[in-house]
């Protein structure tokens, strides 16, 4: 796989450094709070167990399948669910933890979402916001990392299914998805 990779951002000594210290200052910010971390998957399920680990205090964790682009490309602006929690969000304090922001427009729909189901709160806790304009502001209270408008991958985000599983998070070569992208039936 690494040959599929053009550069490496971070790597996992990078990654587990910074994802400690955001666990430390989430203990810190939510001590004596009900707290409920609510994990977008696929991609954030790598760094929510990282996340979870690094938090001294006794949290729940429960986690969604969401988006609001359907089928297509383009965004229906509408929140699908495709899998809901399985706890009641009314009166905690929720965390949502996602693996990267770049317009904002499902991160924006789900905080709506779960407000309006009666949760203390909802913040967000993210791996990476992308450098690039935001269609919809959506503030993440957590940050590991500011990155650049690149295909991503590792650490649980992933191209057509794979490369969650590398321990950084690297460039993808464009002609690894542009290949893919002339023959979509090819493995």
């Amino acid at each position: 796989m690494r040959q599929d990779i053009e550069s490496i951002l971070y790597d996992s000594d990078c990654i587990r450094d910074r994802v400690l210290q955001m666990g430390a200052r989430i203990a810190r910010d939510y001590r004596d709070k009900d707290l409920l971390l609510v994990g977008v998957l696929k991609g954030s399920f790598v760094f929510l167990a990282d996340l979870a680990r690094s938090i001294d205090l006794p949290v729940e964790v429960d986690f969604m399948v969401v988006s609001s682009y359907g089928s297509g490309t383009e965004s229906s602006g509408v929140l699908t669910i495709a899998k809901d929690l399985s706890v009641s969000v009314e009166g905690r304090h929720v965390l949502i933890v996602e693996d990267i922001v770049d317009s904002g427009l499902t991160l924006s729909l789900l905080t709506e979402d779960l407000r309006s189901r009666g949760a203390a709160s909802v913040q967000v806790a993210v791996l990476l916001e992308k450098d690039v304009p935001r269609s919809h502001q959506v503030e993440c209270a957590y940050s590991a990392f500011h990155c650049p408008d690149a295909f991503l991958v590792g650490y649980g985000l992933d191209y057509a299914e794979r490369y969650r599983n590398l321990p950084y998070i690297g460039i993808l070569k464009p002609e690894v998805y542009e290949d893919r992208a002339q023959c979509p039936d090819a493995r």
